[in-house]
C-alpha cells in the first residue's frame, strides 16, 4: 500500500478589485468536501504550499471569539460549536467538526502559524431566527452529476472520480461541473446572486460522464487519499452540515424537528439523495438563502481584505466555490441581499461530540455514517488497509470470537483483489467490509454489525477546555463530576453505587439531580450484584452531546445541580393538575436526590393535595412510593419522621374509603384496583409498622366479608389474609367452597380464582385439598359453562411459572383429585376380635 502525497492545489491566485484591499492582495477559495479525509489532508497540504495570512472558514461569523480555544492542548474533537437562544435554550445549533473535517485542519493549520481564522457564513443570531421553512433543500448536484456519469449513487462516483484518483485537478473540474449546475439553476431574480466573478458555461468534458477541467479555475483542488471510500455520506434534514448552515437547528423537544436546518445542496458535504430523501431528477434552485449565505461570505471577504490581508484562503463547500471566485465586485448588490435578515439574541460555545452523532442516521448527524473509518484513513497514511483490518480482528477477539493471523491476511489479499476488479486504485471501504463479512465474519451479520458499531462508526468522545464559555450549571456539574471521579464517556457502562459510602451516595444524589432535570446522563437499572437491602444501586452510565442544550435548558432554575433541582421540582410541585401519585413520586425523588430544600414544601403540598383528593384509588397510587424510602430505613440518612406522618396520613383515609369503593366495578376497573391493592400490600408489609399494618388487614377483612365485591378483589382479600395468618386454612377453604356453590355464576368463579390464587402456582403444589376442590368444580362444570370460563382460567394459569405449571399436572397424576372409592367390606375373623377385645377389656379394668 502506497502512501500518497496530495498534489499541490490547482487554484489560480485571483487578485480582488481596487477598493477591498491592496492591488496585490490574492485569494484562494477551498471548495472541499465536509468531513473527507483526503479533503483534509489535501487543505492541509495546499495550505502549508500558498502560506495565507488570513483564513477564511465556512461557519458561523459571530463564533470567531471562540477559535482561540482550538489552540488548547485540552481541545480534542470531535467537538461541535454549539448555538442557542438563551431565552430559548430549545432553539439551538450544532456546527460539528472532527479530526478529519477540512475546517478543523484549516483552524489548526491558523493555530500553529499564528495566521488569523474567522468565519464567514450567517451569523448563528441569523440562523436561529430564520424561518426553517424557507430554504430550497430537497434537492441534490451531486446526484445530478453522478446520473450525467452513469452512477445510480453519488456516494460511488464521488469516490470514484474525486476520492480514489490521485490527479487533483478533478477538484478544478467539479468546481467547473457545480458553476454549470448553478449556471442552468433557478435564480430567484436574475442579478441577486451574480458577481462579477461567476464563471461561464464549461468546456467539454474529460471528468467521467460530467465535466472537463476548465483553463482556469479559481477554485482549490483538494485530493485524498486513494483509500477513502465514503459510504452513504447524507445528513438527515435534521443534520449539521459543519462549517456550512448548522447542522441541527433544534426545536423545543416534543415538537417535529423542521426539515431543511442544513445547506442540503451545499456538495462539499456530499449529501447522499436516498438518505436525505432528495429528489436527484428535481430541478437544481439556488434559493435566496443560499444566495444571501454567498452574500455574506463575500462581505466578509471583502472586511478582511481591506483589513490589510495580502494572502487570503477561503475554506468552503464545494457547491459555494463558484460564487466565491474571481474578483468580487460592488458590495452593494450583497447588501441589498442581506438587509432586514431577522435577527436574535444568540450564545455560542464548544461542547464534545461523539463519532455517532456524525453519523446520517444520528438526531444530529452531520451526513457521515462511517466516522470511525474516516479517522482511520486520516491519522493511518501507511497501510491503512493491513491496519484496519487488525483492529477489526482486535474487535471480534475482545468479543470472544476466534480471528488469527492468516484471518488478517487472507482479507487483506481479498480488500486488494475486489479494488483490482472493480477498477479502483485501492480498496475501499465497502472492499474491505466485504472481506470481514467473508473471511473473518463466515457471512454472520450480526458479527459484521459488531465492526461496524464500534470500528466503522465508533464512539469516541471529544473534549473542550474547562474555560470555554458555559452557563454556570455546566461549570457545576463538571466541577461535581470530576470531584467524584464520574467521567462522561460516549460508550455505556455501568457502575455498582454502595450507599454505605459517602462518595457512593453523592453519586448518586447527582445522577437523582441530573434526571429530575430532564437530563439521563444516568439510567437505573439491575445490576449483577445481587441484594435485598436498599444499599446499593446500579446505573448505566452513557453521555450523549445532546445533554449540553439540556443543560442550558436546565440553567433556567439555578447555577448549580442542587439549586436548580429543588426549583424545578418545587414549581412541578405547584401545579394545579397535579395528582397526589405524581406528588407522591416527586417526593420520593426528591428524598433520592437529597434535595432538602425542597422536601419541606412538598410533603406541605402533599398533604394539602391528599385532604381534597377524595378517590381512593389516587391514594392508593401515592403510598407505595411514600412507603418505598421507609423500607429497612433510610440509609442515605435523611430525615423521614415527616414522610412517615404522610403516610400514616393517606394509610387512615385508604382504610376508611376502600371498602366502599370496591363494589360495583367492572372487571378491568376491578384488575386494575387489584393490583393497587397487592402494592399497597407490599409496601405496607415491609415497612414493617405494628399500627399500620393491623389497620391494613382489618381494611382487607371487611373487604372479605362483603357480598357485593367483584371476585377479583374479595378472591384476593381472602388470599392475603391467610397469607398473613388472619384466617386459617379451614376458614380460607369454606371461603372457597362458598365462592364455587350453585348460587354464583361460572365467570365470578372464575373470577374469585382468579383472585385468589393470582400468580400463586405454588399453592397449588402444595395444598392438594385446595387443588382437589378447584379441579372438582371445574370436572363439574357443564361443556358451555366450560367454554364460557376458559379464557379467565387459561390466564389464570398462564400467569404461573412454566415449573409450577409442570408440577401442579404432576401432583394430579400423582394423587388425582376424585374422591377415593370405599373399599368393599372383607370378612370377620371371630377368633381375633376376641383376643383384641379381652386385650381392650383388660386395659380398661387395669386403668379403672
Amino acid at each position: 500500500m502506497n502512501e500518497h502525497t496530495p498534489a499541490e492545489a490547482n487554484s489560480t491566485e485571483s487578485p480582488v478589485s481596487a477598493g477591498t484591499g491592496g492591488g496585490d492582495a490574492v485569494t484562494r477559495v477551498f471548495g472541499i468536501r465536509h468531513h473527507g479525509p483526503g479533503s483534509a489532508r489535501s487543505l492541509r497540504h495546499a495550505l502549508e504550499e500558498f502560506r495565507p495570512d488570513a483564513i477564511l472558514i465556512e461557519g458561523p461569523a459571530d463564533a470567531d471569539p471562540l477559535v482561540g480555544f482550538v489552540a488548547a492542548d485540552t481541545m480534542t474533537p470531535p467537538v461541535a460549536l454549539l448555538a442557542y437562544v438563551p431565552d430559548s435554550p430549545a432553539r439551538a445549533a450544532f456546527w460539528p467538526f472532527a479530526t478529519f473535517s477540512p475546517e478543523w485542519q484549516a483552524m489548526r493549520y491558523g493555530a500553529e502559524h499564528a495566521v488569523p481564522v474567522r468565519f464567514c457564513d450567517l451569523p448563528a443570531a441569523t440562523v436561529l431566527a430564520v424561518d426553517d421553512e424557507s430554504r430550497g433543500d430537497r434537492t441534490d448536484p451531486l446526484g445530478t452529476l453522478a446520473a450525467a456519469a452513469g452512477y445510480d449513487d453519488a456516494e460511488r462516483w464521488w469516490d470514484a472520480v474525486v476520492e480514489s484518483v490521485p490527479d487533483s485537478t478533478a477538484f478544478d473540474a467539479i468546481t467547473e461541473a457545480m458553476a454549470a449546475l448553478r449556471e442552468d439553476a433557478p435564480h430567484p431574480s436574475p442579478t441577486s446572486g451574480s458577481h462579477p466573478g461567476h464563471p461561464t458555461a464549461p468546456s467539454p468534458t474529460t471528468l467521467p460522464g460530467t465535466v472537463a477541467p476548465p483553463d482556469n479555475s479559481a477554485a482549490t483542488h483538494d485530493h485524498t487519499n486513494q483509500s477513502e471510500q465514503p459510504t452513504d455520506t447524507a445528513p438527515p434534514s435534521s443534520t449539521p452540515t459543519p462549517g456550512g448552515q448548522p447542522a441541527d437547528t433544534v426545536p423545543p423537544r416534543n415538537t417535529p424537528t423542521p426539515g431543511g436546518q442544513h445547506e442540503a445542496d451545499d456538495t462539499g458535504s456530499a449529501d447522499s439523495s436516498r438518505d436525505r430523501g432528495a429528489d436527484t431528477g428535481a430541478a437544481l434552485v439556488v434559493d435566496d438563502h443560499t444566495l444571501r449565505r454567498e452574500a455574506h461570505m463575500r462581505q466578509v471577504m471583502r472586511q478582511v481584505l481591506k483589513g490589510g490581508a495580502k494572502r487570503l484562503a477561503v475554506v468552503c463547500g464545494a457547491w459555494h466555490a463558484p460564487a466565491l471566485t474571481g474578483t468580487l465586485g460592488p458590495a452593494a448588490p450583497d447588501m441589498r441581499l442581506l438587509k432586514g435578515l431577522p435577527k436574535t439574541k444568540a450564545a455560542l460555545t464548544w461542547v464534545p461530540w461523539t463519532h455517532s452523532r456524525l453519523a446520517a442516521g444520528s438526531g444530529y448527524g452531520a451526513g457521515v455514517t462511517s466516522p470511525g473509518w474516516y479517522h482511520h484513513l486520516f491519522t493511518e497514511t501507511e497501510r491503512p488497509v493491513a491496519r484496519w483490518l487488525t483492529k477489526v480482528a482486535g474487535v471480534l477477539r475482545a468479543h470472544d470470537l476466534p480471528v488469527s493471523s492468516a484471518h488478517i491476511i487472507e482479507a487483506v489479499r481479498l480488500s486488494d483483489t475486489l479494488a483490482a476488479l472493480r477498477g479502483r486504485p485501492l480498496a475501499g471501504l465497502s472492499e474491505v467490509t466485504e472481506a470481514v463479512r467473508s473471511v473473518m465474519c463466515g457471512g454472520d451479520e450480526t458479527m459484521l454489525r459488531l465492526v461496524i458499531d464500534e470500528l466503522v462508526v465508533g464512539e469516541t468522545l471529544g473534549a473542550v477546555p474547562e474555560d470555554t464559555p458555559t452557563v454556570p450549571l455546566a461549570a457545576d456539574l463538571r466541577a461535581r463530576s470530576k470531584t467524584l471521579r464520574l467521567k462522561q464517556e460516549a460508550l455505556a457502562r455501568n457502575v455498582d453505587l454502595d450507599l454505605r459510602k459517602d462518595r457512593d451516595v453523592e453519586r448518586s444524589h447527582l445522577l437523582h439531580r441530573l434526571r429530575l432535570l430532564g437530563i439521563d446522563w444516568g439510567t437505573p437499572t439491575t445490576g449483577e450484584v445481587r441484594s435485598t437491602g436498599t444499599f446499593r444501586e446500579t446505573w448505566t452510565l452513557r453521555w450523549e452531546p445532546e445533554f449540553e442544550v439540556r443543560i442550558v435548558e436546565a440553567a433556567v432554575w439555578g447555577t448549580t445541580l442542587r439549586t436548580a433541582a429543588e426549583a424545578k421540582i418545587l414549581d412541578t410541585a405547584s401545579r394545579e393538575d397535579i395528582t397526589v401519585t405524581a406528588l407522591a413520586h416527586a417526593l420520593e425523588l426528591a428524598l433520592l436526590a437529597d434535595l432538602g430544600g425542597a422536601t419541606d414544601g412538598l410533603i406541605t403540598r402533599l398533604e394539602d393535595a391528599a385532604a381534597l383528593d377524595h378517590d381512593v384509588t389516587h391514594l392508593l397510587g401515592a403510598l407505595p412510593g411514600l412507603t418505598r424510602t421507609l423500607r429497612y430505613g433510610d440509609v442515605r440518612g435523611t430525615d423521614t419522621k415527616a414522610l412517615a406522618h404522610v403516610a400514616d396520613g393517606l394509610l387512615v383515609r385508604i382504610c376508611a374509603g376502600l371498602p366502599g369503593a370496591v363494589t360495583g366495578l367492572d372487571t378491568d376497573a376491578a384488575e386494575a384496583l387489584r393490583a393497587q391493592i397487592d402494592a399497597a400490600h407490599t409496601a405496607i408489609s415491609t415497612r414493617d409498622d405494628e399500627h399500620a399494618s393491623t389497620e391494613w388487614l382489618a381494611t382487607l377483612q371487611r373487604i372479605a366479608d362483603r357480598d357485593d365485591v367483584h371476585g377479583a378483589i374479595g378472591g384476593r382479600a381472602v388470599r392475603l389474609l391467610c397469607d398473613a395468618e388472619r384466617i386459617d386454612d379451614a376458614e380460607s377453604a369454606r371461603r372457597l367452597a362458598a365462592a364455587l356453590s350453585i348460587g354464583n355464576t361460572p365467570a365470578a368463579k372464575a373470577a374469585w380464582i382468579d383472585g385468589f390464587l393470582g400468580g400463586r402456582g405454588l399453592l397449588l403444589v402444595h395444598d392438594r385439598e385446595l387443588l382437589r376442590r378447584i379441579d372438582d368444580w371445574l370436572r363439574d362444570l357443564a361443556e358451555d359453562q366450560f367454554v364460557a370460563t376458559l379464557p379467565l382460567l387459561r390466564r389464570t394459569f398462564g400467569s404461573f411459572e412454566s415449573g409450577e405449571r409442570r408440577a401442579i399436572g404432576q401432583a394430579l397424576r400423582d394423587t388425582g383429585s376424585a374422591p377415593t372409592t370405599p373399599a368393599a367390606p372383607t370378612d370377620v375373623d371371630p377368633t381375633r376380635g376376641q383376643l383384641a377385645l379381652r386385650a381392650a377389656t383388660a386395659i380398661l379394668g387395669a386403668a379403672g
